[in-house]
């Protein structure tokens, strides 16, 4: 069966953690940094950022990367959280960017994307 191309979400990024690498965690927060700082200058933009797991962390109001996250949503990427994720992290009252979602919303913006970016 063939996919109608304009039901396809152009590319995602899909985040599973705040640090970015296996190895040093300090090094890993400066690399997520400039992973996302850097996402603002792509073109065309990615369509949607999803986070989960520790990479909710990312979008809590005293996040370095928060300014660029709400950049991005201003300019219209869609930014999905785990709601599972928020709430074992218990951060949901302190989320400055993104929208909470759940996994059917994660899994279906993934089967609909034409390319996922893994950090």
């Amino acid at each position: 069966m063939k996919q109608n191309k304009d039901k396809l979400v152009r590319s995602v990024i899909n985040i599973s953690s705040s640090k970015m690498g296996v190895g040093d965690d300090d090094l890993g927060d400066i690399l997520m940094q400039s992973f996302i700082n850097s996402l603002i200058q792509l073109d065309p933009l990615p369509s949607t950022i999803i986070l989960y797991n520790s990479g909710v962390l990312l979008c809590t109001n005293d996040s370095a990367v928060l300014e660029s996250l709400n950049a991005l949503e201003a300019k219209g990427v869609n930014i999905l959280l785990c709601g599972t994720c928020a709430d074992f992290y218990n951060i949901k009252d302190k989320i400055g960017a993104g929208t909470i979602s759940n996994m059917y919303t994660i899994v279906e913006t993934l089967n609909r994307s034409d390319k996922i970016i893994n950090p």
